[in-house]
């Protein structure tokens, strides 16, 4: 990680977690959220708006370091609908 530039504020984090409403992945509002990557650093992602989500425990373990749109049809989760707010919000927040 130390090799990697990150450049994710704390203020970026809070308004990400206020424009997803809850786990970005599943919807979950009723657990503490985690930093997750979407495309995780092993793969070479890095800590910025448009790669970090909020993810409840679970989800952000069972995804672990996947390549997110396998996941998600994995866990029949809905791919189109998370992609394509992933990009509005990263758009909205840059």
């Amino acid at each position: 990680m130390a090799k990697v530039e990150h450049d994710l504020t704390d203020e970026q984090w809070s308004a990400l977690q206020v424009a997803w409403a809850g786990c970005a992945y599943c919807g979950a509002t009723d657990r503490p959220l985690q930093r997750d990557c979407v495309l995780p650093i092993s793969r070479g992602g890095r800590y910025t708006v448009r790669n970090v989500v909020p993810a409840c425990g679970p989800c952000n373990a069972s995804k672990c370091n996947d390549e997110v749109t396998g996941w998600l049809r994995r866990k029949r989760l809905d791919e189109r609908a998370f992609l394509t707010r992933l990009v509005e919000i990263g758009a909205a927040l840059e």
